[in-house]
């Protein structure tokens, strides 16, 4: 089954329990947002929002709110997708089993993108950036945001769709400096195809044009966020995976997607650019405002009928974890394959995906020495943090076993395996300054930062205390200790002020620990509330790697420099404290949770429409 449009897969998963409609008018500013996030906590289904404040568009959110739900949406391609990129991977089982592989075949036929012969209308309205579903999602966001776009390019070099990029990234519609209805922010980070395309538009002094696609069959979605290999067509992925071959045609020379509900378009010029920003994104902070190219619109098209599709960002899980689950289960063992001797990689969500990536990979380059250390393991980590998006891993921790299982996305049981081994005074490698991910802001400006690699192999050095150390209580300049999982402490530490004044508390830390015997903690972390930190293993992995730059947060107790490598004798110390450049912590409006609370708390209500689904 082939969706043509957004709405056929909305009456299709209505028919199946996976969608509840809103009747009542809601509000685009912040009380969308608002429902979409209470909705997804409790797991329910996608929402259709018939009646948009200030628009006469329909709007959905929460189309990939659960794994469950986008295994359905894609139950019939789902199999031959999978198979398609497991004889990428090993073509030579196609040549063992042609007739098992015959089905998987045929399903790329249809991955060819298809153009509208020229004189077929495209039947679009022309409409004004004004009339769409201006939606703010958090209280101090610059202004509305498009979160599910599908934003188009060419390479100037090489025209056609065959050569053309597809990616999500965010479009900002109102606010700033924006002439409203003429200009649009355009937000796009490190290593995306569409940053090659502009270099190359920029090189020839001509306008970049851009054409942002929203709505459409949900297959389209996925492909724009896709990590495809070099040389493959996202709209290929989007036919392939949607069991429907993208249709497309020009119109003033910008690329339309035929399928989708609206289509922007605009140009953007060399060295032109806006303040971009604030917006509430996936690490759970605000990404502040920075310049970032500005897009001249050209026109702004509309389907009868057409729907908005969007989706909210915040502290993770959000929408946004379902569609990495998804791509876990399309791609398999794609991403190692690439990497020789790379078994699994894992980049944590609940830390925000790039600030932790945990990898298992071999260890064969010695196998006659007595020693066991890490050797092929760094060599696979180097090339972890030059592949792609990995590359934007801050801290990297990777480990290996001969005879032993370790499951990367058993994030809990990997951490104690790697702590129970790895040598702090041999293991620990550091990348400074370096490129990081556009939204981290634990690093020295945007962009930049430290990358950290913890390396163990071989057998068991150490048993992880499961409870706190008495001597960890009570130290003079830091406050009550809380145990956050096998062999880590979180302790309670004064407001960040000055780098000055973090070394002087962290040298006083050494200080009163450098003679104590701490085997069983292999991490401590110091933080603005050890309490909220320790309470959970989400709380852990998000305050710890977001918070914490590792060049500049990273201590240890009896740490020392020897030929400029870094170890230390005692725990390693992360310094995991808010600092004054940090972004702001997302936080959630309490007059805009109480507007809402009306469609929660009525019988026959949103709340009791979505519970008898979950």
């Amino acid at each position: 089954m082939s969706y043509p449009s957004l709405e056929a897969c909305l009456l299709d998963l209505e028919k199946a329990g996976h969608l509840v409609r809103i009747k009542e008018e809601v509000d685009p500013n912040l009380e969308m947002a608002a429902i979409h996030l209470r909705v997804y906590e409790m797991g329910g289904p996608a929402i259709l929002y018939e009646n948009v404040k200030g628009s006469k568009f329909r709007a959905v959110s929460n189309l990939f709110g659960t794994l469950e739900r986008s295994k359905y949406i894609f139950r019939h391609s789902l199999d031959s997708v999978k198979k398609l990129i497991q004889l990428r991977n090993n073509p030579i089982d196609a040549l063992k089993h042609p007739l098992d592989n015959f089905t998987a075949g045929l399903a790329a036929i249809k991955a060819l993108p298809l153009k509208n012969p020229i004189n077929k209308p495209v039947k679009y309205q022309e409409i004004n950036i004004s009339d769409l579903p201006l939606i703010k999602h958090w209280k101090n966001d610059g202004g509305a945001f498009v979160t599910l776009p599908q934003v188009y390019t060419e390479d100037i070099d090489k025209p056609g769709i065959f050569n053309a990029n597809l990616g999500m990234y965010r479009i900002q519609l109102t606010g700033n400096d924006y002439a409203l209805n003429k200009e649009i922010g355009l937000h796009y980070q490190l290593h995306r195809g569409i940053g090659v395309h502009q270099t190359k538009a920029n090189k020839k002094g001509q306008p970049l044009k851009v054409s942002c696609f929203i709505g459409g069959p949900p297959s389209h979605s996925v492909a724009a966020v896709m990590p495809l290999p070099e040389g493959i067509s996202e709209m290929t992925f989007a036919g392939l995976l949607g069991s429907r071959r993208f249709r497309y045609t020009y119109e003033d020379g910008f690329c339309l997607s035929t399928d989708a509900d609206f289509v922007i378009t605009g140009e953007v010029y060399p060295n032109e650019n806006k303040p971009e920003g604030p917006f509430g994104d996936h690490l759970g902070y605000y990404s502040l405002q920075h310049p970032f190219p500005l897009m001249r619109v050209h026109k702004v098209y509309a389907k009868k009928d057409a729907i908005w599709a969007f989706t909210v960002v915040g502290r993770p899980p959000q929408e946004d974890t379902s569609f990495g689950q998804l791509i876990h289960e399309i791609t398999g063992d794609a991403i190692p394959q690439e990497i020789p001797g790379l078994k699994s990689v894992h980049a944590v969500d609940a830390a925000g995906v790039h600030p932790l990536l945990l990898a298992v990979g071999s260890e064969r380059y010695t196998p006659y020495t007595p020693t066991k250390q890490p050797a092929e393991l760094l060599t696979i980590a180097n090339h972890i943090l030059g592949t792609g998006q990995l590359s934007l891993a801050k801290f990297l921790f990777i480990t290996g076993s001969d005879n032993e299982h370790i499951d990367a996305q058993d994030t809990l049981s990997f951490m104690k395996y790697l702590l129970e081994r790895i040598n702090l005074t041999r293991d620990v490698h550091f990348y400074t300054n370096t490129t990081m991910d556009t939204l981290d802001y634990s690093g020295t400006g945007i962009n930049s930062g430290s990358k950290v690699v913890f390396a163990a192999y071989g057998d068991k050095i150490r048993n992880l205390s499961n409870e706190v150390p008495a001597v960890l209580n009570g130290l003079q300049g830091f406050g009550a200790a809380h145990l956050a999982m096998a062999g880590v402490v979180c302790i309670d530490a004064p407001v960040y002020t000055t780098a000055q004044e973090a070394a002087g508390q962290m040298n006083a830390l050494d200080a009163q620990l450098s003679d104590v015997t701490l085997e069983g903690v292999a991490i401590i972390v110091i933080c603005d509330d050890a309490s909220f930190t320790a309470a959970s293993l989400n709380n852990y992995l998000w305050v710890t790697y977001t918070r914490s730059n590792p060049s500049h947060d990273i201590y240890g107790i009896g740490s020392f420099t020897q030929n400029k490598h870094w170890g230390c004798t005692g725990p390693l110390v992360i310094d995991a404290r808010i600092k004054p450049h940090h972004a702001p912590v997302l936080i959630k409006d309490e007059a805009v949770e109480k507007r809402v609370d009306r469609l929660f708390e009525k019988a026959g209500s949103l709340y009791s429409l979505i519970s008898t689904q979950v």
